[in-house]
């Protein structure tokens, strides 16, 4: 049927949105050391942009401490370079061989900062869920113009759309809202 198929790609896209707005949250800092915060960290490697996690190892010894170790020592500078330009506003330690990043405690300024910034990338994250709610409305709505649904397919397949965007927005909630609680805990 083509509503049924209508309404799976909704959620699929949907889902989509819920996880690109998890990786935004991941990417944002909280004063732990986390892999995670290097992940969209681009270093130009002999001129080619390329993720930091293809270049180097990364680990946490310490809960405030990340090592990076790159796999060519010459990629080094590159690196220090691609962290120091990133948003995270950290500085590397460079003794050589390895990059150490220590993750200093978030002054309540700071911390409020990265709780606006959560909030807007969850409202980035909710804006997309609904544009794709608008787009399934319209093409359920001219299904049913061209006579493929008839109006009560039409009522039954909004109602579950709706089901199906309230239940990703929750998602999302829930997930700003754990941000926030790591964000302003010590």
């Amino acid at each position: 049927m083509a509503l049924e198929g209508q309404l799976q790609e909704a959620e699929s896209k949907m889902k989509k949105a819920v996880q690109v707005a998890k990786e935004d949250f991941s990417s944002i800092r909280t004063g732990r050391a986390s892999p995670l915060l290097l992940e969209k960290i681009q270093v130009d490697y002999y001129g080619t942009p390329t993720p930091l996690n293809q270049l180097a190892g990364i680990s946490v010894p310490e809960a405030r401490m990340m090592v990076v170790s790159p796999y060519d020592r010459n990629a080094l500078s590159a690196i220090e370079k691609a962290i120091l330009a990133s948003d995270l506003g950290i500085t590397p330690n460079n003794d050589g061989s390895v990059l150490r990043i220590v993750f200093p405690p978030l002054t309540e300024e700071r911390r409020k900062e990265f709780v606006k910034t959560s909030h807007q990338r969850g409202e980035d994250g909710k804006v997309a869920l609904r544009n794709v709610r608008r787009h399934v409305k319209e093409e359920m709505e001219s299904l049913q113009k061209e006579g493929e649904i008839s109006e009560d397919d039409l009522m039954r397949g909004e109602k579950e759309l709706q089901r199906l965007t309230d239940h990703y927005v929750h998602e999302i909630d829930a997930l700003m809202e754990h941000k926030e609680k790591e964000l302003l805990e010590d």
